[in-house]
């Protein structure tokens, strides 16, 4: 039996609109500054997983988006001001 962890940082889902009680705005700022994951990332990450050849075992797999360095810690790009 194989079984794969995957661990992904910021995916732009609806997620956020429910953390948020169906506050948009709330949810669209978790993602400024930076290019989030999106579900396909994830998708391709587990059909990397399980098209591994039998002996081959993948414990874990660790995706972020580029800005975040770890769950707490994300370099956002400053918001472009306006002419």
């Amino acid at each position: 039996m194989r079984i794969t962890e995957i661990a992904p940082g910021l995916v732009e889902t609806e997620f956020s609109i429910v953390r948020f009680h169906g506050d948009r705005k709330a949810a669209k700022a978790v993602y400024e500054g930076l290019k989030p994951l999106t579900a396909e990332d994830i998708a391709d990450c587990v059909v990397f997983a399980v098209t591994r050849p039998p002996h081959v075992d993948i414990d874990e797999i660790v995706v972020r988006p580029v800005a975040q360095a770890t769950v707490s810690v994300v370099a956002r790009k400053a918001p472009r001001r306006k002419s």
